[in-house]
Parts: C-alpha cells; sequence; structure tokens
C-alpha cells in the first residue's frame, strides 16, 4: 500500500501526551477508508457478477476506477488537511465512504457504481495521505516507528473485517451486504472521530530547498510492486470463487487470509528492513509478491489459500519496506522521496487496473491471463530492486 508516514517533516510536540488513542484512531481510519471502502469490494466482485448487477469486466472497471479515485486523494490529502484542520478532512474523508457505500446499494447501473467507487478510492488516498503524518506530528518521538506501523496495520485490520463482515451479509442481498459495509464505516467514524489527530497545519508542511535523490530503481520497483499487486487486490475473491469453484463456507476464506497477512507484513516489513537494510528487505518482499503470484496460477482452489496469504503480506507490507529504503536513501529529505513514491505507487495502480481491466474483457474474463501479466509485472520489480544502490553504515546525510 502507499502512503504511511512522511519522515523528515519538521516535528514538534504537544504539551499533552496522547498515548495510543490517536493512533488507534489513525488506524480506525485507514480500516474503513482502505480496509473496508476498497477491500470490502473484493469479496463483493463475485457476488455483483452472480446477482447480475455488472459482468465481470465490469466488476473489474469498478476496481480500477477506485485506484484511480486514490490517486487523486493521494496527491491533494495534504493540501486539504492544511486548508481545513486534519479532524475536518478526516470527518469529509468518512463521510464520502460511508455515502459511497449507500450509493453502491442501489442498482442503478456500472456508471453509478464507477463514479461512487471513484470517491470512494478519493477518501482513502485522502485518509493514507493525511493519517500517518498527522499521528507522527503529534506522539512523541520514540513512540514514531511504532505508531506508524499501528496506524497502517489498520489496512490488513480493515480487510479482515470486510472479509468476515460480507458473507455474513449477502445472504441478504447485495444491496444489503453494500448497507451493512456502510453502518460499518459508519460506527468506526463515531466510535473514534473524538480522538483524530489535530497537529497545527505548518507540521503538515515538508520541508523546502533539500535535494533529494533520484532514487530511480526503488521509485521504479514500487511502482511495479504496485501494479502487480492489482491482480489479488481485485481479482482474488474472483477467481476462488468462479475461476476455481469455491464455494461457500470456504468463499470468503482467502480474503480473510489476505487481511490477515497483510497485517503481518506491516507489523514486521519496518523492523526486517530496520535489521537487514532497505534494499535487502525489498528484494525478500518482492521475491515472495513473485512467489506469491506464481502460486496462484497452479491448478486448483488450495493453491488460492496458499497464495492469498503470501499476497497480503508482500502487497501490504512492502509499503513499510520502501519507507526505510526512503529514510536510506534521502536521510532528512526522505518525507519528499516517499512523497514521490506514494504518488508514483498509486498511478501505477491506477493504470495497472485500467490495464487488467481491458485484459480481462479482452480474454474473455480469463483469470489466468490477469494473474500471469501480474506474475511479469511482479518479477520486473524484482529486477529493478536489484538495481537499487547499496546504502553504506550510517545511510543518506
Amino acid at each position: 500500500m502507499a502512503g504511511m508516514s512522511a519522515p523528515g517533516a519538521p516535528v514538534s510536540h504537544p504539551a499533552t501526551p496522547v498515548g495510543w488513542r490517536v493512533p488507534l484512531a489513525g488506524a480506525g481510519t485507514l480500516s474503513a477508508g482502505i480496509g473496508l471502502a476498497r477491500f470490502a469490494y473484493v469479496p463483493l466482485f463475485p457476488a455483483l457478477v452472480s446477482a447480475g448487477w455488472v459482468d465481470g469486466a465490469g466488476a473489474g472497471l469498478l476496481g480500477a476506477c477506485n485506484f484511480a479515485g486514490y490517486l487523486l486523494g493521494a496527491m491533494g490529502g495534504r493540501s486539504l488537511g492544511r486548508r481545513t484542520g486534519v479532524p475536518l478532512a478526516l470527518d469529509l474523508g468518512m463521510a464520502l465512504v460511508v455515502l459511497s457505500f449507500l450509493a453502491c446499494a442501489l442498482p442503478w447501473g456500472l456508471g453509478w457504481m464507477a463514479g461512487w467507487r471513484a470517491l470512494a478510492g478519493l477518501a482513502g488516498g485522502l485518509m493514507m495521505a493525511l493519517a500517518g503524518p498527522a499521528v507522527q506530528a503529534v506522539v512523541p518521538a520514540g513512540r514514531r516507528a511504532a505508531a506508524s506501523g499501528l496506524v497502517i496495520s489498520g489496512v490488513g485490520s480493515g480487510t479482515v473485517l470486510g472479509a468476515l463482515a460480507v458473507p455474513f451479509l449477502l445472504p441478504a442481498g447485495v444491496a444489503m451486504a453494500w448497507l451493512g459495509l456502510a453502518a460499518l464505516a459508519a460506527l468506526i467514524w463515531l466510535a473514534l472521530r473524538r480522538n483524530w489527530p489535530d497537529p497545527p497545519a505548518e507540521m503538515m508542511r515538508l520541508p523546502r530547498g533539500l535535494r533529494v535523490p533520484r532514487a530511480a530503481a526503488m521509485l521504479v520497483a514500487y511502482g511495479l510492486s504496485g501494479a502487480g499487486m492489482v491482480a489479488p487486490m481485485v481479482y482474488l475473491a474472483d477467481f476462488a470463487v468462479r475461476g476455481h469453484g469455491l464455494a461457500p463456507p470456504l468463499d470468503a476464506l482467502p480474503w480473510v487470509l489476505f487481511g490477515l497477512g497483510g497485517v503481518a507484513g506491516t507489523l514486521t516489513g519496518g523492523r526486517v528492513a530496520g535489521r537487514l537494510g532497505g534494499r535487502r528487505a525489498m528484494l525478500i518482499w518482492l521475491l515472495v509478491q513473485v512467489l506469491a503470484l506464481a502460486t496462484s496460477l497452479l491448478p486448483g482452489w488450495a493453491s488460492m489459500l496458499l497464495a492469498a496469504p503470501i499476497c497480503g503480506f508482500a502487497g501490504v507490507g512492502v509499503s513499510a519496506v520502501a519507507l526505510t529504503v526512503a529514510r536510506e536513501q534521502a536521510g532528512i529529505a526522505a518525507g519528499l522521496l516517499w512523497v514521490r513514491a506514494t504518488i508514483i505507487y498509486a498511478a501505477a495502480q491506477a493504470l495497472g487496473g485500467f490495464g487488467l481491466a481491458a485484459l480481462f474483457r479482452a480474454t474473455g474474463e480469463q483469470h489466468l491471463a490477469v494473474f500471469s501479466a501480474a506474475l511479469a509485472l511482479s518479477v520486473l520489480a524484482f529486477l529493478a530492486a536489484a538495481a537499487m544502490r547499496p546504502i553504506p553504515p550510517g545511510g543518506a546525510g
């Protein structure tokens, strides 16, 4: 996932300690804005097709629209936070998530749903751009690394929540599933909004006038990783259900495993990168991504159960690893490099989403074609990471 924090930004500390309530609230925003608003769609994919709301190619297009909206939100989130204040910006994002779920409960065609899925993505990008930096701006220095991991773990926990909720809601119909997700997002919003991070506007500004390394290999590797992860992030559940015939009660299991893998990958990524160095950790995580996508191409539904948690581990956890690489390569300018990486990752996923949707339609909804393309992109990501320049002890200055 792209986003997280902007290291290197000037930070001052509030007079009153915030404990862990604020990081937990930050995790809640990503649980709703990414875990539910983006990833709860994945187990809904085959149900939408079976119910006749959209065809398979249209469902893939809806996933791509969400990626495109995310790109816009990631690019504009900090600017909105400075203008309105972070709490109001997060409230606007949460309101948009709830509204998008409610709107998608109306079967008014592909165009209607495409617009609202794009707005859900915009809300997720907005919250990803704001939650991590805002939390790090108000927690003590010694807790920033742990707080960052906690915030990003909200993505995986929200994914698991959606994967468990959707099968429970679907027997009442697709519309009820959308309404149930709206209720879950609203509950998260109401429960946590009093603890939104509220840093002064100047603390959300990135430093200016710093020389930022090009870090071309890192940026290419991270972007290709994101493009390669589009296949499991959109088509995994549909591949398991319509491609392999996985039936209830096991049909939700691949996406639950993906979410659990994402939590594990996020919580371990930064730690492993800190011990081994960002370049080595990036190579490990991208190799795991390659192996996961290769496993998904094996015959039988059991291969999906094996590939799902590994895809989540690599695809979500790579953001924590890439953040360490940014720190190593850019030093105090890491925040600026991380913003570039975030935008490139989001753009690659948007382009990959539309490209794979077109491929899915052109091949008559062949999942193997989509996942084979994702495997090729992941191999290229690994090769790009192998070209990264080793960082000497002490990192960049």
